[in-house]
């Protein structure tokens, strides 16, 4: 199925949901291990009935689900397609199919708790460097370009963060590595207010809301991205 654009989920009007980094996010809130694992198992027979399904992690007083299509169509302005990971019609379905049996558990989603981390590496050769953090990162050389255009690092099972390369002419930069954290509107704010009261200093607003650049005393950057909220539903 075809990718989606920023301003189509967007309009889907998933109020649970946040779309960050490459994917749909919740977090919906539990009182136990016995009603995460309940609403886990619901969410399974609905997936299975719409033969796709979402990465789930149950954790104390909360369940996070993640959602995103390995098969997303990609097109450039030539017409070429690529297949990469990204959100589709099918994650939007079974999105609100979630929520619904959510109200159905009786649970409460947590869409400001959302968050995704990214590593960043400026390099000049991504090429040339990328198998060497495929095989420390996932020892999986097949994790370079995984369902990216690119040369980005993505494991496949999720256990570590994704890597991408920042293509640099200049190999002489003092910072190579950096970091992004994706957050949920509601709360970029509050999180950047907090790194600045910290000792943090923005370097780059230029693109603020969506992305904010921090600094820490010693110079090391971070960049704050802010995930698109849902349209309003009337």
């Amino acid at each position: 199925m075809d990718m989606l654009s920023g301003s189509e989920i967007t309009q889907a009007g998933l109020a649970d949901w946040r779309k960050l980094a490459q994917g749909l996010h919740a977090r919906y809130l539990v009182d136990d291990f016995g009603t995460g694992a309940r609403f886990v198992a619901a969410v399974g027979e609905a997936a299975d009935a719409l033969g796709h399904h979402p990465s789930a992690a149950l954790g104390t007083g909360h369940v996070d689900l993640k959602l995103v299509s390995a098969d997303a169509v990609y097109r450039d302005d030539e017409g070429n397609e690529q297949v990469v990971e990204w959100v589709t019609r099918k994650d939007l379905d079974l999105a609100r199919r979630i929520s619904e049996i959510a109200a159905e558990h009786g649970l409460a989603a947590d869409p400001a708790s959302v968050s995704v981390v990214e590593l960043g590496l400026d390099t000049a050769g991504s090429a040339t460097v990328a198998p060497v953090w495929a095989a420390l990162l996932t020892g999986d050389a097949a994790s370079q370009g995984h369902g990216s255009p690119s040369d980005e690092i993505r494991d496949a099972t999720g256990r570590v963060p994704n890597l991408w390369f920042g293509d640099v002419k200049d190999d002489t930069a003092r910072q190579r590595f950096h970091v992004e954290v994706y957050v949920a509107p509601e709360v970029a704010e509050q999180r950047l207010a907090a790194a600045v009261a910290a000792g943090g200093t923005v370097v780059d607003d230029s693109d603020a809301p969506w992305v904010t650049v921090v600094a820490d005393q010693d110079g090391n950057t971070g960049a704050l991205c802010v995930a698109q909220a849902p349209a309003t539903q009337d």
